[in-house]
């Protein structure tokens, strides 16, 4: 008599072994620091350059700001809670965009006239020749 194995143990997308159980998301915050610097004009030079310099040993940075380098959210506001970003990152691109509003049609002046005009060709060679992708003379 053979023995075999149930279909969902020896599933060959799932790459763990059987006996694992999935791990919980990390959740938590990283903590970055808004910081003030005194430095040479030298190093101000390089760190305008590149983007970063180096500090010297020992010396005192102050600390303007201590927020999430995620949900971008002060340390005090946040601490203690799941990072937000992590779970649903929508309140970062200004909410849910299916619903959000329409952008408003500016209203012309009272003595404001609309007039019509013709078609334009955008595109092909009659829209070169009609001067819409090169400049008038």
């Amino acid at each position: 008599m053979t023995e075999t194995t149930p279909p969902e143990a020896t599933d060959p997308a799932d790459p763990r072994p059987p006996d694992e159980a999935p791990k919980a998301p990390d959740l938590s915050h990283v903590w970055v620091v808004a910081a003030e610097v005194e430095v040479t004009p030298k190093i101000a030079k390089t760190a305008d350059y590149r983007g970063s310099f180096k500090a010297t040993a020992g010396q005192r940075i102050d600390a303007l700001e201590v927020y999430c380098k995620g949900c971008r959210r002060p340390y005090d506001e946040v601490t203690g809670q799941d990072c937000s970003a992590k779970i649903d990152n929508r309140h970062l691109i200004g909410g849910d965009q299916s619903t959000r509003a329409k952008r408003k049609i500016p209203v012309p002046p009272r003595n404001a006239r609309v007039v019509p005009g013709g078609r334009i060709q955008r595109r092909g060679i009659e829209a070169y020749v009609g001067g819409v992708s090169r400049p008038p003379r």
